[in-house]
């Protein structure tokens, strides 16, 4: 039985590259356990026969926030499985620790309540943002508030009260970049949340450019397989124990099944991106050659994440693919597509979204791991249905590329 509470697992001597971290991290002490894939535990609860020994644990747990390693106690303050997970994500990111929620909104929602809680419940914001958590900042759900400036406005937007700042980078869905070390720079001591769901570590490791906290939707990446709801951050091990307090008042956990799917996910993650970054890279080339596409939008970095306007209806295009599949979401092994305005910022404002750059036109599409001919026959052919006509006649679709 997998019984660390905190899962702790000994962090190499020397340092390893990305893609064995994310095969080893978290599980190096499988061998000794006599154990090749990881445990998956799914007890609530554990038994005790020291009630004092634990109740003192529980008294450190609530003043700190701090997990030792004794045996588990309840499912809603720690779980094995997901510790590991935890710390498999903390390594790639290159943080002290990392805490996982139930998902990448409970997270978000966890880091908002513990700077209000010390008073400090102004963020600095800086759009676009994935539309929901826009809307957590700027309907002030939890008690916030919020002043969205571009990044160079950051430093003049801080005040006293200033508890977060708070950008994604790549963004969703424009995949507009920001310089991380420039914003942290910014920020003063003010900590800094990038959202890097969209680049995961693969692609950049926001705490080496002085992010505080790192914040990735589980759900889409990390896990790969679009069969896992989660959330996490990275953080250090100060902040993290605020945020374990919260995630036990609240209850946002993340289920042990969905742990034990996402640090699997994790042992793929290289190679899924470095994969579906390749096949993006050429359906990008493309589109920007095809007179039916308008703008598109790839970030300098690169990664799996395709945004295009289209000349004709973007509506069309979504009811006329048959192998991309038309979902909200992103990060699976399948390629999806979505209409931005419609969906995923649907709830933003529509000056705001059309002035962050979510127009009318923009299609946000996740490239899989699919062939890339075949993905671009299926793109070609619903681009052409979007055309518009003529006496009833679509015009002539163009194959410049493929």
């Amino acid at each position: 039985m997998d019984t660390d509470m905190d899962t702790d697992h000994a962090a190499p001597t020397t340092p390893r590259a990305l893609a064995t971290e994310a095969v080893h991290a978290g599980r190096e002490d499988l061998a000794g356990l006599g154990l090749h894939a990881p445990p998956l535990d799914l007890s609530t609860t554990y038994p005790s026969y020291d009630s004092r020994g634990e109740a003192a644990r529980i008294d450190a747990f609530a003043a700190e926030g701090a997990l030792d390693d004794g045996p588990p106690v309840y499912a809603r303050l720690g779980n094995p499985t997901v510790g590991r997970f935890e710390t498999a994500l903390a390594r790639l990111e290159g943080t002290e620790s990392a805490v996982a929620f139930a998902s990448g909104m409970a997270a978000l929602s966890a880091v908002l309540l513990v700077r209000g809680s010390m008073g400090l419940r102004h963020v600095v914001a800086v759009r676009p943002l994935y539309g929901c958590s826009d809307h957590l900042l700027d309907a002030g759900l939890l008690g916030t508030e919020v002043t969205w400036v571009d990044p160079a406005g950051i430093a003049d937007a801080i005040r006293p009260d200033t508890g977060l700042v708070v950008v994604e980078s790549p963004a969703n869905p424009t995949l507009a970049e920001v310089d991380l070390r420039a914003v942290a720079h910014s920020c003063g001591s003010v900590p800094l949340l990038a959202d890097n769901t969209f680049a995961t570590p693969v692609l950049q490791r926001p705490a080496g450019s002085g992010a505080t906290l790192v914040l990735h939707s589980a759900t889409k990446y990390l896990g790969g397989h679009g069969d896992v709801l989660g959330g996490v951050v990275a953080c250090t091990e100060e902040f993290a124990r605020k945020l374990r307090q919260v995630r036990f008042a609240t209850g946002g956990v993340l289920h042990p099944f969905a742990g034990y799917l996402l640090l699997r996910g994790l042992s793929t993650l290289p190679v899924r991106m470095r994969a579906a970054s390749e096949t993006a890279v050429e359906l990008v080339r493309r589109l920007r050659d095809d007179p039916r596409v308008g703008r598109v939008h790839y970030p300098r970095i690169g990664g799996a994440m395709v945004a295009f306007e289209t000349a004709g209806d973007p509506h069309e295009v979504i009811a006329a693919v048959r192998l991309i599949t038309p979902a909200v979401s992103l990060g699976s092994v399948d390629t999806l597509i979505q209409h931005p305005a419609s969906i995923s910022h649907r709830i933003v404002d529509a000056g705001d979204r059309r002035s962050s750059g979510v127009g009318d036109r923009l299609l946000r599409m996740s490239v899989g791991l699919e062939d890339v001919d075949d993905l671009w026959d299926d793109l070609d052919r619903a681009l052409s249905a979007a055309e518009p006509t003529r006496a009833g006649t679509v015009r002539p679709r163009s194959r410049t590329a493929g």
